[in-house]
């Protein structure tokens, strides 16, 4: 049934109205659509608005000395490498130190290196089989000068679809968390860009990993990687000249008491973990801990007054206890990826590096008494193996540095980089041992 709606009758005649006329312009008054998406709201500036070009970081005007074309990145083709920030950067509010810069248009932000990284925990401008080892002209460069740290794949080509032109895009990464897709040439519709043989995707995702025993290898661990978060971008809005900003929207990981927790007004559920001393939602990247600590539980009809009280009447430390004690105590265990939320396959080993906690401390153990050459030691040997972790942290985050160059010279074998290996349907990484190319900057991927 339609609905009759009378306007009142008026006594003075009514004008007839005039046809408007339409603008020739959008009105640049008018905010950007904006988008909420629990941990990020987005908004999205077309060509014609003046802050899509605001938002676009020349880095060729740029601080030549802040600016470095990685020029393994810039000559091949899916490959990534390891880069270390100069500031921590919140990513859906974990602090990051490190981050993977890839070929394929996106920025790997996860701690544990796999194969498989298009498959999540990403930062992707776009996401595409690009080639830069396609065109002399192609190159994959960043820039970082503390407060923002920007990756630009400039004057890159697809892979198969050269004939379409080159693409030049950025990624900026802003201390105060904020997140800018910057593109100045998109030749095509992005929608035309084929999937088949690497995953086509604009957008954020981020992910936790669960440990667990493997059924098939007992003195094994398996490592479960869950997508708790994705944002898509539309891909038809991905053209020529126009930006996408990501702000970020607090989250439970921000608040540091017990108060502030419980009476957080946030969309998320936030719980407050008195083990941990930690607020969180339970669904984060220390999701391990939550659960075997027993968090959730712990948290369910009780107040921060009563945490406080049992913090007055605890034990001594050595009546704690870690969940871990007894449960994860190999030494040399084999690490799975076993199953992932998303369409990729992920059935691969993961780089990663041992998993051993255990407490070894016996305080009640009695023997004979210790005499002081054992002692000294003892002692010695501490500083030792204290000294070679410090120098190898060094060397690690300044890879750089004249005592990384000493060593990278002197070792029996490079440092490996990290390539896809084609599949007719996914990009997987694997090592290779490229050649005509220097290495420096590349991290290797710790073996169990």
């Amino acid at each position: 049934a339609l609905r009759v709606h009378t306007l009142p009758v008026h006594d003075c005649p009514v004008p007839r109205p005039q046809p408007q006329k339409k603008p020739e312009k959008p009105l640049s008054s008018c905010p950007a659509p904006e988008d909420n998406h629990s941990y990020y709201v987005s908004r999205l500036y077309g060509p014609s608005e003046p802050r899509s070009r605001e938002l676009w970081v020349d880095v060729a005007k740029a601080n030549q000395s802040q600016v470095k074309v990685h020029r393994i990145l810039s000559n091949t083709h899916r490959q990534a490498s390891r880069v270390v920030l100069s500031f921590d950067f919140p990513f859906y509010g974990h602090p990051l130190r490190q981050i993977t810069i890839a070929t394929g248009g996106f920025i790997f932000m996860g701690d544990t290196i796999h194969r498989m990284l298009t498959a999540t925990q990403y930062v992707a401008p776009l996401m595409a089989n690009f080639n830069p080892g396609y065109s002399d002209n192609s190159t994959v460069a960043y820039f970082d000068n503390g407060t923002v740290f920007i990756v630009q794949w400039d004057h890159v080509y697809l892979q198969g679809r050269e004939d379409r032109g080159s693409f030049t895009f950025q990624a900026a990464l802003h201390q105060d968390g904020r997140i800018v897709f910057g593109y100045k040439e998109i030749p095509m519709s992005v929608l035309e860009i084929s999937s088949s043989q690497h995953p086509v995707k604009a957008g954020l995702s981020d992910a936790f990993m669960i440990l667990n025993p493997s059924p098939d290898v007992p003195e094994s661990r398996r490592r479960t990687i869950f997508e708790y978060h994705r944002v898509e971008l539309d891909p038809s809005k991905v053209t020529s000249m126009s930006a996408v900003e990501f702000t970020p929207l607090p989250t439970c990981l921000q608040h540091r008491t017990c108060d502030a927790c419980v009476s957080s007004d946030l969309t998320f559920n936030c719980s407050w973990c008195h083990v941990l001393q930690r607020c969180s939602s339970g669904f984060d990247r220390y999701r391990q801990e939550w659960l075997a600590y027993g968090c959730a539980q712990e948290a369910e009809g009780r107040t921060c007054e009563d945490f406080q009280d049992e913090g007055h009447s605890s034990s001594s430390p050595n009546g704690s206890f870690s969940p871990f004690d007894g449960d994860l105590t190999t030494t040399s265990s084999s690490l799975f990826i076993d199953s992932l939320t998303t369409e990729d396959d992920t059935k691969l080993n993961p780089y990663a590096g041992g998993d051993g906690l255990q407490n070894n401390l016996s305080p009640k153990t009695k023997g004979p008494p210790v005499h002081l050459g054992t002692i000294v030691g003892i002692v010695l040997a501490v500083l030792l193996v204290a000294a070679i972790i410090l120098a190898g942290i060094y060397i690690n985050g300044h890879p750089t540095s004249n005592a990384a160059l000493f060593f990278i010279e002197r070792r029996p074998h490079h440092w490996p980089a990290v390539k896809f290996r084609n599949h007719p349907n996914h990009a997987t990484y694997t090592e290779v041992e490229p050649s005509g190319h220097e290495k420096e900057g590349f991290v290797e991927a710790e073996q169990c």
